[in-house]
């Protein structure tokens, strides 16, 4: 029997494939996609909105800054602005799991998901 939160990694490591053509670490997906919690099940929260200024500010201090422990404000904001441009900006269903693994992937960071 498949989990819920199996389906979502399911469809985020589909999601990835589709749009970034790159190989993907399905165990840190899945461990990116569990430490997003509860928020991967409301859908206004599961997504990133690229154009909101308040939501790009919060994933800079609160998942970059904060989880990720990037010290620096501009490599950090210039990092997720380059995430979003390669899911692709024009694309509405910006995964929070998605975009917090390239992230991960972006600083070197897979030990703090170890």
């Amino acid at each position: 029997m498949t989990s819920k939160l199996d389906e979502k990694v399911d469809k985020y490591v589909d999601d990835y494939k589709a749009k970034i053509s790159q190989d993907i670490n399905v165990d840190l997906m899945r461990k990116v996609t569990k430490g997003c919690g509860p928020s991967i099940y409301q859908d206004d929260a599961e997504t990133v909105s690229g154009s909101d200024e308040n939501e790009m500010a919060t994933v800079v201090n609160s998942f970059i800054m904060g989880k990720l422990g990037v010290t620096d404000e501009a490599a950090a904001k210039a990092a997720l602005d380059a995430v979003v441009e390669q899911y692709g900006k024009s694309n509405r269903n910006k995964y929070r799991a998605v975009v917090y693994y390239m992230l991960t992937k972006h600083f070197g960071k897979e030990s703090i998901y170890a």
